[in-house]
C-alpha cells in the first residue's frame, strides 16, 4: 500500500475530480490518495464520485481554504 500525494489546488470543476478519478486508475488497491483542493465544489463532488466507483472516503477536511481528503483506492 502507498500513499500518493494529488496536487489540484487551483482548478475549477471539473478539474479536480478529473485529476483523482486519473490518479485512481493508476494506483493499485488499497492505495491511499492524499488530494488537496481549493474548489468549493470538491467536497460534494469527491462523495459523490467515491460512493458511486467505491472508492472509500477516509477523511474529508478543510483548512484556510483547502480541502484536503484522503481517499483508498477500492476495485
Amino acid at each position: 500500500m502507498a500513499e500518493r500525494y494529488v496536487n489540484c489546488k487551483g482548478l475549477q470543476c471539473p478539474g479536480p475530480l478529473v485529476q483523482v478519478a486519473r490518479e485512481a486508475r493508476g494506483a493499485a488497491t488499497g492505495d491511499i490518495l492524499v488530494v488537496e483542493a481549493t474548489d468549493i465544489g470538491f467536497k460534494k463532488d469527491v462523495a459523490a464520485w467515491a460512493g458511486k466507483t467505491g472508492n472509500e472516503l477516509l477523511t474529508l477536511e478543510e483548512a484556510d481554504g483547502v480541502i484536503t481528503v484522503r481517499i483508498r483506492v477500492s476495485r
